[in-house]
């Protein structure tokens, strides 16, 4: 047996002790800083790699809205696939060089405050 546990193990650190709207909020808040620390233009590798880390998050995301199992209610995901949709088009012209990452930036901060019950501002 390992004597030292895991820092992800510990109280804080535990899934147990998280909820899912953290866990889904941290992961936002990555994907997001992603996008903030590379060039808005698609002209470096790090702008290439957030863009497609930031449609993975939404294709994930839109997959687990369409799940039957998904208990929000109807009018909130049909935001949600909107706002996929448009996230992910969008990237795909920022890839493209047709665009820029603010956009993607901006909704996933709204997103964000969204889990973190902040409402729109």
């Amino acid at each position: 047996m390992n004597a030292v546990m895991p820092f992800s193990e510990r109280a804080y650190g535990s899934p147990a002790l998280r909820g899912a709207r953290d866990t889904e909020y941290d992961i936002f808040s990555r994907v997001t800083r992603m996008l903030r620390q590379a060039p808005a233009e698609c002209k470096t590798v790090a702008t290439i790699a957030a863009v497609s880390k930031n449609n993975e998050l939404w294709t994930l995301l839109a997959s687990d809205l369409g799940h039957p199992d998904n208990a929000l209610p109807d009018e909130v995901k049909a935001g949600l696939l909107s706002l996929a949709a448009f996230s992910i088009r969008h990237g795909a012209a920022v890839l493209a060089g047709t665009a820029t990452t603010e956009p993607l930036i901006d909704i996933n901060l709204c997103v964000m405050r969204g889990l973190r019950g902040e409402g729109a501002q």
